[in-house]
């Protein structure tokens, strides 16, 4: 094989390594940006994936005494996307800032097919430990809440 086919072969190799995380990314398009839904609920779990990290919650019901349920009894559960676990991380959140139990509050943008996830719109609102809000309240209007990763409120009146 000559030079200049193997300096081609690198080239059309590295353009290939370099596109493969495009195709396994997806656009945005896929949430809906013109609706908005804010809810307080409690980590399940964190998945820090390097593309998006993503907090899976159960929302607390109105009176904020509980979480949602399904009709077998079962927590619902949401997930919320971000940014990178490396930017998030720079934003404050994280997996050991959010362990499971974290009562928090949120606004997304949900996905267009239904399903039970979105992408973040504005900062997080962590309640104290153990300190959910009053009925109908989010985060925010706990003594002690702490906002983080952004500078969007999220409504004081829940919208879930």
């Amino acid at each position: 094989m000559s030079t200049k086919s193997k300096v081609a072969s690198l080239v059309v190799s590295a353009a290939l390594v370099a596109t493969v995380p495009a195709w396994a990314h997806h656009s945005f398009s896929i949430f809906d940006a013109e609706q908005t839904k804010t809810f307080t609920g409690v980590v399940t779990r964190v998945n820090p994936d390097a593309n998006h990290l993503q907090i899976f919650f159960a929302p607390m019901n109105a009176e904020r005494k509980n979480v949602e349920r399904n009709a077998e009894g079962k927590p619902v559960v949401w997930a919320v996307e971000m940014a990178g676990s490396a930017q998030s991380a720079k934003d404050g959140i994280s997996v050991n800032a959010f362990p499971p139990g974290t009562i928090f509050s949120v606004s997304l943008h949900p996905l267009r097919n239904g399903d039970p996830a979105g992408a973040r719109a504005g900062a997080l609102y962590k309640c104290p430990e153990k300190t959910p809000p009053a009925a109908g309240k989010n985060c925010d209007t706990v003594t002690g809440s702490l906002t983080i990763g952004g500078d969007v409120p999220v409504p004081a009146a829940t919208t879930n």
